[in-house]
């Protein structure tokens, strides 16, 4: 076990290697080209490391006719990478702890995507209002219970809610620790289908090559109709 957590540390601890996971927390597959570029690194060097982060199990890889995409081999990864950035990350004021702190729109810390969830400033204020208003409960520290009330809601807003199967459960509503804002998100299989609706209505707008979420004018009116999150 030790030997195991040593050789998965190593490989988190290339900067090249580091920076090609940061890239595909935004949850899609990319080519080793995208890659290559993102690390710095000449094509067969990212080869090399992309082959011993699929060896490590930290990516997978499809090959589509002469291309091969690699993204992160599980949610699990996408934690451990998140986990890591708490601990890394400067926080960004003195006043974090305040809910009235906000991070500059158009910066990652705003707005962006975890593993195919909304992060970030606008994550978590969205998730403490559906906490506050009943919708989702505290329910251990990893997991959100959703409350009746709570499925309703997200009925209307057009988000299918999966089965309430124990598996189901388990998996439905996870709390993803934020590294900039240093508290919880909704992630799980409700944070993924809810930022997925919200991007059928264009309330939120992914920003080209980058896990940056930029608010529509649309968004910004239904988020404060809709929770009070106040966008400005």
């Amino acid at each position: 076990m030790n030997q195991n957590l040593s050789i998965t540390a190593s490989l988190l601890g290339d900067p090249g290697r580091a920076a090609m996971l940061l890239r595909l927390m935004g949850g899609i597959a990319l080519p080793a080209g995208e890659l290559a570029v993102t690390a710095n690194v000449a094509p067969q060097t990212a080869s090399e490391h992309l082959a011993k982060l699929v060896e490590g199990r930290l990516l997978s890889v499809e090959r589509q006719g002469r291309h091969r995409y690699y993204r992160l081999a599980s949610v699990e990864v996408a934690d451990a990478v998140e986990a890591l950035l708490v601990l890394t990350a400067h926080p960004r004021t003195a006043e974090l702890g305040s809910a009235s702190s906000k991070a500059i729109v158009g910066s990652l810390e705003y707005a962006r995507t975890c593993y195919g969830h909304l992060a970030g400033w606008l994550g978590v204020r969205i998730s403490e209002s559906l906490e506050k208003r009943g919708l989702i409960k505290e329910y251990g520290a990893k997991a959100y219970s959703l409350t009746a009330s709570g499925r309703e809601w997200f009925e209307t807003i057009g988000v299918g809610v999966p089965s309430s199967s124990a598996i189901a459960q388990k998996k439905l509503a996870r709390r993803c620790l934020d590294w900039t804002e240093r508290r919880h998100h909704l992630a799980g299989t409700l944070g993924c289908a809810m930022y997925k609706r919200f991007r059928e209505l264009r309330w939120v707008v992914p920003v080209r090559d980058s896990r940056v979420i930029r608010v529509s004018v649309e968004g910004r009116a239904q988020l404060w109709e809709l929770l009070r999150v106040p966008l400005g």
